[in-house]
């Protein structure tokens, strides 16, 4: 199993943001996938989660960020996106994709740092 993250960046508060991220080593379409994000030095907070097309699709955010974020995959691509607007200082983190892939553990991407800073 192999998460990929990209998108981030240095962005202003109330700018937009894209996160990819690029999956392979399983059966992609079939698999539930998450964003979660992390301030050094803190506790890891889960951000949303998207089931795949069996379950309907159907996805979940973190309260602070509904309304404001939207995670979203494309099958054909192998890939999960995290559609991050109006971004605010305190969304600033390492942003990491994860997956449990049907196994019995939860695979993460090596991240990818936001920062929103004026």
């Amino acid at each position: 199993v192999q998460l990929v993250e990209s998108g981030g960046g240095l962005v202003q508060p109330g700018g937009s943001l894209r996160l990819s991220c690029a999956a392979s080593g399983f059966t992609f379409s079939t698999s539930a996938m998450s964003w979660a994000r992390q301030v050094p030095g803190k506790g890891l907070e889960w951000v949303s989660h998207i089931y795949s097309d069996g379950s309907d699709g159907t996805t979940y955010y973190a309260d602070t960020v509904k309304g404001r974020f939207t995670i979203s995959r494309d099958n054909a691509k192998n890939t999960v996106y995290l559609q991050m607007n109006s971004l605010k200082p305190e969304d600033t983190a390492i942003y990491y994709c994860a997956t449990q892939a049907g196994r019995d553990r939860i695979f993460w991407g090596q991240g990818t740092r936001v920062a929103v800073s004026s």
